[in-house]
């Protein structure tokens, strides 16, 4: 079953792996997106939650139109940053002379 979204004022659908909208622009912002694994009815409405909510749109629903909410960030500073790294003295930390 398609599903609606709501991105900028502009309604697309996403149905079988693949994005439909009016819009070039936005139908190129959502193919970078798009999931050609998502066939079954709850992958893709759990996709076009997923780009709703990275481009703060609404997704539709029984009751109408919902905010999608922001989807957790892929890549934290926690995953780049050994946890027993020593801590700076502020940016500028490397211009404070050694003792």
């Amino acid at each position: 079953m398609p599903v609606k979204v709501r991105i900028y004022g502009q309604e697309a659908t996403f149905s079988q792996g693949c994005w439909a909208c009016e819009d070039d622009s936005l139908l190129a912002l959502l193919q970078a997106l798009a999931d050609p694994r998502a066939y079954a009815p709850e992958q893709e409405r759990a996709h076009a939650l997923y780009a709703a909510g990275r481009y703060g749109g609404m997704i539709a629903s029984a009751d109408g139109w919902e905010e999608a909410p922001h989807p957790a960030p892929e890549l934290r500073l926690a995953d780049f940053v050994p946890p027993t790294a020593p801590q700076q003295a502020g940016w500028l930390g490397f211009l404070r002379r050694r003792r």
